[in-house]
């Protein structure tokens, strides 16, 4: 009998886990497009005014050619700055990490310009989100059921829903572009790794949505070539990005040219380091966070308004060089861009038995966008290990955001690295079109000998 409780309790706790993260009922949903945003941000400003009024912007722009700009945005001059000196005034509307650069050097500082609410995505993205809220559910915290193309919980309501809405946010049928990367030194010095991206999606997917089912996972397809510098040329990785864990999750390739062949790679995982990065930034550290959910419990904090990177267009166009992005212990800070906008607060603790190096994440998601565009990471005795932040740009052009670049500072050693910069290259190819195979081991495997 005791036996036979402990069984009935466990099914009542996983039902109740079942429910806290379930689908919204109608009278919530009607909110969407109301009260609300289309995708679930609020849509009037704060009382007094300093987070302003939704006000979305019409696509405009060609798809090839162009770097993210607005160039009456870029034009403006910042309010004031936040420094050493004044980083008890703000320090409420900061993240950990802002605080601990604040602290520790006395050469940075936040650049904080007036506040822009432009964000707008395809019409067809809102009408699916508004269907996805009340069809839409998480089962634990990586498998998906009823959604199709849209964010699939505008209105969250754990902490791992959110994380979703990153991952699935809508960036365009397909695209190729560059990934320049810098590990930069205490001294200022860099070393740069070239890299070039191509990505498929199916799940927001306007032309061919994959709708996201218990069965059906896989929301899309990547393959990366690094073509400088030479110890590195001709490295490719393959992935297919699935809803889902062990076998059924995410599906990884590698191709070395010391190997010179393709083979299966689990590691492109968690906190394994991303090939060629020098242990700079972990898998799941691609796009601020893009990993499996399962090693840690997801804690919805809640919303606050605080001081991040946004229409930070200096530092993803090419009037920015990779040298004056990279100055000693920091970006430079000249030339980012902060504005106070209310973010969705999420905590990520790891679970007993599991492993990663951050014991504990602390994340920040626009509320305009979805987007991850800070994160906190504590290593297990609780201290500070890393601080990540996205520079969020917006594209008129594909009506969506991206973070370009996207720093990680390592405080243990005092180097930081920048990914997704493409300043000196090519902007964003959203017209790139692939073959069915092209995203196959044999594919990369014929790309390699050529």
């Amino acid at each position: 009998m005791k036996n036979l409780s402990l069984a009935f309790g466990a099914i009542a706790l996983s039902l109740a886990a079942q429910q806290a993260i379930a689908k919204v009922g109608a009278d919530e949903a009607a909110k969407l497009g109301t009260s609300l945003t289309p995708i679930g941000a609020e849509k009037a400003g704060n009382k007094d005014g300093s987070v302003p009024e939704w006000k979305p912007a019409p696509q405009s722009g060609s798809l090839k050619g162009e770097f993210p700009m607005d160039p009456v945005i870029a034009a403006e001059k910042p309010k004031f700055t936040i420094t050493k000196a004044t980083l008890d005034q703000y320090k409420d509307k900061l993240t950990e990490g802002h605080k601990y650069l604040l602290k520790t050097y006395d050469t940075y500082k936040m650049n904080v310009y007036p506040t822009h609410r432009n964000v707008s995505w395809p019409q067809p993205i809102y009408d699916a989100t508004k269907v996805n809220a009340t069809n839409c559910e998480l089962i634990g915290t990586d498998v998906l059921d009823g959604c199709k193309l849209g964010f699939p919980f505008p209105i969250p309501k754990s902490g791992a829903e959110p994380v979703w809405n990153h991952k699935l946010k809508w960036r365009g049928e397909s695209v190729t572009r560059f990934n320049n990367q810098m590990i930069v030194q205490p001294n200022g010095d860099f070393q740069l790794t070239k890299v070039i991206e191509n990505v498929q999606f199916s799940y927001a997917s306007i032309k061919n949505p994959i709708p996201m089912t218990k069965t059906e996972g896989e929301y899309l397809k990547y393959l990366s070539q690094t073509v400088a510098p030479p110890r590195l040329a001709g490295t490719f990785i393959l992935v297919h990005d699935k809803a889902g864990i062990g076998n059924d999750g995410r599906a990884a390739w590698l191709y070395s040219p010391g190997i010179k062949r393709i083979r299966r790679a689990p590691t492109v995982c968690c906190d394994n380091p991303y090939e060629g990065t020098d242990g700079h930034e972990f898998y799941d550290q691609v796009d601020v966070f893009n990993g499996v959910l399962e090693r840690y419990n997801w804690k919805l904090v809640g919303k606050k308004e605080i001081y991040i990177p946004y229409n930070s267009y200096k530092l993803a166009g090419p009037m920015t060089k990779y040298k004056d992005l990279a100055k000693p212990k920091h970006l430079n800070a000249d030339l980012p861009r902060y504005e106070l906008h209310r973010v969705w607060v999420v905590e990520a603790t790891i679970k007993p038995g599991t492993s990663h190096t951050f014991a504990k994440r602390v994340m920040y998601l626009d509320e305009d966008s979805w987007n991850i565009v800070a994160a906190d990471n504590y290593d297990a005795r609780g201290n500070l290990y890393q601080f990540q932040e996205g520079h969020l740009v917006f594209g008129s052009n594909i009506q969506a955001t991206s973070t370009v670049p996207e720093i990680i500072y390592h405080f243990t050693s005092g180097r930081y690295f920048i990914t997704a910069a493409f300043n000196e290259d090519k902007p964003f190819d959203l017209t790139a079109n692939f073959s069915k195979d092209y995203f196959s081991a044999a594919s990369v495997q014929k790309m390699s000998t050529k």
